[in-house]
């Protein structure tokens, strides 16, 4: 692997860490409503519950916690599994596939970012994803 490789690899672990610790921030910070509109609207979003089929019954604040929490653990997961195959010194034709893998994925969730979501999770999610690719480029 190149010196390179190294420099992007590094740069895809912090930048994966970066985004699970930004999702995470919102188990921390709760919205505080500035108006009778806002207030409204996170009452309703943290108590009104839709039935969701099946009889779960789940308020758009506890779609928005498990949404959060899966795209943590998939940073946690991306970053950790980069960190130990960096020390473990797999195979090229190893990394290859799994950098491969990572690209498309972390790609597709980039492309998603942007289209639905708000600066931070985008700009923290383009760096994974260039990082990613940079390392796929210059293994």
């Amino acid at each position: 692997m190149s010196s390179n490789f190294s420099f992007w690899i590094w740069g895809a672990i912090v930048a994966q860490g970066l985004s699970a610790l930004f999702h995470s921030l919102s188990f921390i910070a709760k919205p505080k409503p500035r108006n009778d509109t806002e207030k409204q609207l996170v009452d309703l979003l943290k108590n009104y519950r839709m039935d969701m089929g099946g009889g779960i019954k789940r308020s758009f604040g506890n779609l928005f916690i498990g949404v959060s929490i899966c795209f943590t653990f998939i940073y946690i997961l991306g970053g950790v599994l980069n960190f130990y195959f960096l020390k473990s010194d797999i195979s090229p034709d190893v990394w290859d596939g799994f950098l491969l893998i990572q690209v498309i994925i972390y790609g597709i969730v980039f492309l998603m970012q942007m289209r639905f979501t708000f600066w931070p999770p985008i700009i923290v999610t383009g760096l994974v994803f260039i990082f990613l690719l940079g390392s796929y480029i210059f293994k």
